[in-house]
């Protein structure tokens, strides 16, 4: 008798945790979804220009990839659910002060506290994850479910969104975080277990200072260029800056016991790779999401509810596919849904920079654009985040987390700055030709970092050639 109920409480408790892991992951990517709709009457209510409302979107990446992998290391060291339970107020009380915004200033402003409590949300719900379901592939399994809550969100914020700004208007996209927050805040304190890394990682002050710079500079030079000119000296600047700190950062860190970001990691292919990949599938999402604001709002004159039902074919394949690109990761390896996703990505962007051509664009083949990236973003998520959070010893998988997530927020952040910049000025058919390069890098990245043969370069790393692992295992 004993033996056969010993497995259930611990099955319920994975469930538990799966759940309230799903609905933080929903607190964020709902907001990014609903947002984009809403970015025209946000620009016509606060008088915002196309660059304040790449700012608006930008300084919520900025800050949320300059924090992940600090917030992951402190989550290891101080406790994944306090840190957790933090995210979840600050996320919370974040959006309460965007929805009361006077000025795009301003909004900017409340967004960087939003991604402050986000910064403690993705990258420490995979830790705590990871620590739930220790086996492979029930781990491959539960990410490839929590990957499904992006794309139900993907298939929810565009018309959520769409109905609270034609009701309510573009403050009330905002409200809808405060009840999914204080839900999960609860279900943190009463269902979650503490747990902590057995060594974790010291401070490194320094470190998270040029990660911040980098970030931040390289963004802003990126927004600003094309306005302001690529020979202004703020511009100049900001890629002098960038570049700077860069060529700092890494000597530095390479020469840490404890660094904020182990440059020795990305000795592993199957890692590199993974993370490469999430910049350019992110970048594409990003540029996606914000040339699809401007071509339907702006181009076509559609309201905000006709827009976001015109991406339900993106939306129902980016939810229904991360459930199976689990299972294939689970039980093949995660080198077919990554080339998957590149090519639905690529063709994409592709036939989307042909329909562009034309001042009335087929909306059947339009849609068929519009599934086919649903359909390559449905099957990069799980590999990615498979790939990175098994490439590093379970100890740090807050850190390990934290990279994963960090380097999708890069790619979110170039993709609004690159492709947005590129979709506000006018050039349509260039921000789908720079969608379908990003397609085409992830069908690459998965042709040369996955098999058998980059899999030895992780198994060499994890045996400590010239990286910090064994210290840290």
């Amino acid at each position: 008798m004993g033996s056969t109920r010993a497995p259930e409480p611990g099955r319920s408790r994975q469930l538990s945790v799966l759940a309230i892991c799903c609905l933080s992951v929903l607190l964020v990517s709902l907001d990014t979804t609903i947002l984009n709709v809403a970015l025209p009457a946000i620009g016509q209510d606060l008088n915002s220009s196309a660059t304040g409302l790449q700012w608006t979107l930008d300084a919520y990446t900025i800050v949320l990839a300059a924090l992940l992998t600090s917030a992951g290391s402190t989550a290891d060291r101080l406790g994944r659910k306090r840190v957790f339970r933090l995210g979840l107020i600050l996320f919370t009380v974040g959006s309460t002060l965007c929805s009361l915004a006077p000025t795009t200033g301003w909004l900017v402003a409340f967004r960087t506290v939003q991604a402050a409590g986000g910064s403690m949300l993705t990258p420490v719900a995979m830790a705590i994850l990871t620590h739930a379901f220790p086996d492979p592939r029930q781990r491959a399994r539960a990410i490839g479910a929590w990957g499904a809550v992006v794309g139900l969100s993907m298939a929810a914020g565009p018309v959520l969104g769409g109905l609270l700004v034609q009701s309510a208007g573009w403050r009330s996209v905002f409200w809808v975080n405060v009840p999914i927050g204080l839900a999960a805040l609860l279900l943190t304190t009463l269902h979650i277990p503490e747990s902590r890394a057995p060594h974790p990682r010291r401070p490194d002050p320094v470190g998270q200072i040029l990660v911040t710079v980098v970030l931040g500079t390289l963004t802003y030079a990126l927004i600003e260029g094309p306005g302001a000119g690529w020979t202004s000296p703020p511009v100049v600047a900001g890629l002098i800056a960038a570049a700077g700190a860069l060529a700092w950062l890494v000597p530095y860190e390479s020469r840490r016991d404890e660094p904020l970001i182990d440059p020795g990691l990305f000795r592993s292919g199957p890692f590199s790779g993974a993370t490469a990949t999430a910049v350019f599938a992110f970048a594409a999402l990003s540029g996606f999401l914000f040339a699809n604001t401007v071509h339907l709002q702006g181009d076509l004159g559609l309201s905000p509810l006709d827009a976001g039902l015109r991406l339900l074919p993106m939306a129902a394949l980016s939810l229904l596919c991360p459930p199976l690109s689990g299972q294939i990761v689970g039980s093949r390896g995660p080198r077919v849904p990554l080339l998957i996703a590149g090519a639905g990505m690529a063709s994409s962007g592709a036939l989307a920079a042909l329909l562009t051509r034309s001042a009335h664009p087929s909306p059947l083949l339009l849609s068929l654009s519009y599934a086919l990236f649903g359909l390559g973003f449905g099957f990069v998520n799980a590999p990615v985040t498979n790939t990175a959070v098994s490439g590093l010893p379970s100890a740090q998988a807050g850190v390990a987390a934290s990279i994963a997530a960090t380097s999708r927020q890069v790619g979110a952040a170039l993709g609004i700055a690159v492709i947005g910049a590129a979709a506000a000025s006018g050039a349509r058919s260039a921000a789908w030709w720079a969608i379908t390069g990003c397609g085409l890098a992830v069908l690459a990245l998965a042709a040369l970092t996955s098999g058998s043969r980059p899999a030895g370069t992780t198994r060499r790393t994890a045996d400590g050639t010239g990286t910090l692992l064994i210290r840290h295992s």
